[in-house]
């Protein structure tokens, strides 16, 4: 059953579109476009060496990762009223065959990632291995925040808006268009302002993945890191234990 969903989500994700799974390419160009023209026009540094352009897109990548999983898993179950309603079966399955048609997006915007890298002659080096560890630490923390929203999504629709202002709202908060060294460094941002930051699970995952693919010129915040994964396990264990709790009902309230 998780194979039909999976592959069902795959074939119907730009059914009757113009362009079909071109969509897959020019999304995230447009975001990566805009998120570099901020970056600009706000003067952001980059690491010495690093074309602004690889340095946005090594974090548009886990991020629009992350945004397309966590709303996905959130609109799963009143995505699939029909299936919910006549037939029974392990809930859990609906939110993780969404994650399939995330991770083929995600893969088409890495291939074309590798085809810009290429391009200036930018090498990532041996950090390049340790990529799928932070790309795991997306999932885990789209997955668990996904989870809490689809089960509270089938009982308070108000959550089917809340979920894009997180999006909205989050890749601002988050390092895509300058870098976690302009918030630690910042003599003008209290302690505990630079705390609260570091609890976005993101900024560990968008650090990783330029640690790993910009190779020498950008250092990690392991400290950040480590909340991140902490940050990031906790949702996943707290939204699967809510989800298993409320699955029994959602047949009936849905």
């Amino acid at each position: 059953m998780f194979y039909f969903l999976a592959w069902r989500d795959v074939l119907v994700r730009y059914k009757q579109t113009s362009i079909g799974i071109a969509w897959s390419v020019v999304k995230p160009l447009l975001t990566i476009a805009t998120m570099a023209f901020a970056s600009w026009i706000f003067k952001v540094s980059v690491p010495g060496g690093v074309p602004r352009i690889l340095f946005v897109y090594t974090a548009t990548l886990p991020w629009l990762f992350f945004a397309n999983t966590l709303s996905e898993v959130s609109n799963s179950m009143i995505s699939n009223v029909n299936l919910l309603t006549k037939v029974y079966f392990p809930r859990l399955i609906v939110p993780s065959s969404t994650v399939i048609v995330c991770l083929l997006d995600f893969a088409i915007s890495f291939g074309l990632l590798i085809i810009v890298m290429a391009i200036f002659q930018f090498n990532p080096g041996w950090r390049v291995l340790f990529l799928p560890l932070f790309l795991l630490l997306a999932f885990i923390a789209a997955m668990g925040l996904g989870l809490w929203m689809s089960a509270l999504n089938v009982r308070y629709r108000d959550f089917k808006f809340v979920v894009p202002f997180l999006v909205q709202l989050g890749i601002y908060v988050s390092p895509v268009a300058f870098s976690s060294d302009l918030i630690q460094n910042s003599t003008l941002i209290p302690p505990f302002l630079k705390f609260i930051y570091t609890l976005n699970p993101m900024v560990g995952v968008i650090d990783g993945f330029r640690w790993c693919l910009l190779g020498g010129t950008v250092q990690i915040n392991f400290q950040g890191l480590l909340i991140s994964a902490i940050l990031s396990l906790a949702l996943l264990v707290l939204g699967l234990r809510y989800f298993r709790k409320t699955e029994r009902t959602f047949a009936d309230v849905i």
